[in-house]
């Protein structure tokens, strides 16, 4: 009995001494520079977006598409950016004054649309005479004067059949009773004016003293036409100066 023992031992371990040697496959490193992901590159705008602290009170659309005409119009002065953000209800903040050459916003307030473009929201926009709606795009700041609703700011249009008309309708930044939080907690909405931005008499003027001078203005809707028929916001070219230094 134990030599049968001992030869199963024995037959068993030369069996055992011939079965090849299996080799475990390595993967190779992984090295230090692949183990660390790879972040997408963020352009100018943004980078400027983020150090003007824009996030909480402006879509990055918005300014995004406002930097394209400030990168495009030859304005001659380039240190105020105005953006008005109409998708916005006149309850809410939403004209921004920004100053691009400190990097700091100046202005951040209520502002009026016109009689026609609708009640809270403005939703109707229109380059027509007579229309009483606001227009959207871009626009030049011109001299100051005094009318019938005080101090005011001519603006001249830039988009051809969009709002080109601004100067003949007589489209200024001015200041109005009407616009005020004071109407908002009374009516819950501001007054409308006749399609002028309409400012809080106290900032009115410091507003328009900041701004006049050629310096760019930028009207935001949520209009689908606007953005097909906008040559600004169309070119290809205008598009790639948005990773340009500013």
């Amino acid at each position: 009995m134990k030599k049968l023992f001992l030869g199963a031992m024995v037959a068993l371990l030369a069996a055992l001494a011939f079965q090849p040697l299996r080799v475990e496959k390595m993967e190779p490193a992984k090295s230090r520079d692949s183990m660390i992901s790879v972040q997408p590159r963020m352009s100018e705008t943004q980078r400027l977006y983020d150090r003007l602290n824009l996030q909480a009170i402006l879509k990055y659309e918005v300014f995004e598409q406002a930097m394209v005409g400030y990168s495009t119009i030859p304005a001659k002065n380039k240190d105020l950016l105005t953006v008005i953000d109409f998708t916005l209800p006149s309850t809410e903040k939403r004209m921004y004054v920004l100053d691009m050459k400190h990097k700091e916003l100046l202005f951040h307030t209520i502002v009026s649309h016109g009689r026609n473009s609708g009640g809270n929201y403005a939703t109707k926009f229109s380059n027509t005479h007579g229309s009483l709606q606001s227009s959207l795009g871009f626009y030049l700041t011109d001299v100051t004067y005094q009318g019938a609703n005080g101090y005011s700011l001519r603006l001249v249009g830039q988009e051809p059949g969009i709002n080109d008309q601004a100067m003949a309708r007589a489209i200024v930044i001015h200041g109005a009773d009407y616009c005020s939080e004071d109407v908002i907690r009374t009516t819950g909405r501001l007054g409308r004016s006749y399609g002028c931005p309409a400012l809080p008499r106290a900032l009115n003027k410091p507003i328009i003293d900041a701004i006049k001078g050629e310096s760019l203005l930028f009207i935001y809707g949520d209009s689908d036409d606007y953005l097909a028929n906008s040559a600004i916001l169309n070119d290809a070219a205008a598009s790639k100066t948005l990773l340009a230094q500013f």
